[in-house]
């Protein structure tokens, strides 16, 4: 188990605390200063920071200082989603107020709930038991057909995305970010930038869909092995649910800078479903039969996450990165997209 950690705000991200104080004693109800601002290490996009008041404590998502790629950062999304879930079944902290004007503190802002709960980043649980660690991962598929079974009508969030071309537009928005990131020449990830829109499913209904769905996303409870809150919703958009599902299932088939993955995992030995196991446990919580050519969603994953982190590592090399570990990610793009090749090649 991993606690977040939470350190003091860290130079490139300090900001005029005396005038958020007075801006939320302003808009969020009953709250009262003094406050104390403290940062949590992580948010690779959105810098997020603790505020301790003497009454309660809050969370901070904000823009990152400097200048952004295009279309990333958008806080406001982020704000809009937990707000329409929150009276749903999926599980998210309660929103108190959305900033959209930079002069408070620089950029845009909103404040949310603090849940207390656990955060694992390790995603092979090595202090858990079996028991737990197989319930936290059906929790995890369980959770993710939640999000996908949402009525996006019924909570007002028809307008969340464009209709239609989900993947074609994804997957020309995530090139165009990558190109925008690039250091070096990956011959994979143009491999894979010209084979994805040549081989795109059919249009699947419009469904919310996370965008960073996995173990590190969720907090989960205290004591019990489920899911308290479901965070980090910045790449929210509509489209695939079979897109969350094939993010997370790319722990199954590579190990990341930061973690073993799934790899090599002897499943009956742990308790962690393997995953046929967690396909067909959120496949039994949707509705759905089969998946038709499941090579398709872990290949744009891949192709995905290596333009992500991509663009974290160029961050940390222009200095406004939201971690100090976003210049351990060097390798990051070159690995993700090279087994994504390898995928695609044994089909």
């Amino acid at each position: 188990m991993s606690d977040v950690e939470i350190t003091a705000v860290r130079d490139a991200h300090r900001f005029d605390e005396r005038a958020l104080l007075g801006y939320l004693e302003r808009h969020v109800d009953n709250f009262t200063g003094p406050l104390t601002v403290k940062q949590f290490e992580g948010g690779q996009s959105n810098p997020t920071f603790q505020l301790i008041t003497p009454n309660r404590r809050y969370v901070l998502r904000k823009q990152p200082p400097g200048e952004l790629l295009p279309s990333a950062h958008q806080v406001d999304r982020e704000y809009k989603v937990m707000n329409a879930l929150y009276e749903t079944d999926v599980p998210v902290p309660k929103m108190f107020c959305l900033c959209e004007d930079p002069s408070v503190i620089g950029t845009k802002f909103y404040v949310m709930e603090m849940v207390e709960g656990r955060l694992f980043t390790e995603t092979q649980l090595p202090t858990l038991t079996n028991d737990e660690r197989r319930a936290i991962y059906l929790d995890l598929a369980r959770v993710m057909a939640c999000l996908h079974n949402v009525d996006i009508n019924a909570v007002g969030l028809s307008d969340f995305g464009r209709p239609g071309n989900y993947y074609q537009r994804q997957i020309a928005r995530w090139s165009k970010q990558y190109d925008a990131s690039k250091t070096e020449q990956l011959d994979a990830m143009d491999q894979l930038m010209t084979w994805l829109p040549q081989n795109l499913p059919p249009e699947p209904p419009a469904v919310i869909a996370h965008g960073d769905y996995r173990l590190g996303n969720v907090l989960i409870h205290p004591v019990e092995p489920k899911i308290v809150a479901v965070l980090d919703w910045e790449l929210s958009t509509l489209g695939d649910g079979l897109a969350d599902l094939g993010y997370l299932c790319q722990e199954y088939h590579g190990k990341s800078y930061a973690d073993e993955g799934l790899v090599n995992v002897d499943f009956a030995a742990t308790g962690i479903p393997n995953e046929a196991e967690f396909v067909a446990e959120y496949c039994r919580h949707t509705h759905r039969a089969t998946i038709e050519n499941w090579h398709f969603y872990l290949i744009y994953n891949m192709f995905r996450s290596a333009a992500i982190i991509q663009g974290v590592y160029k961050r940390g090399l222009d200095g406004n990165a939201s971690s100090t570990t976003a210049l351990g990610y060097k390798d990051e793009a070159r690995t993700r997209s090279e087994r994504a090749a390898e995928i695609l090649a044994a089909q």
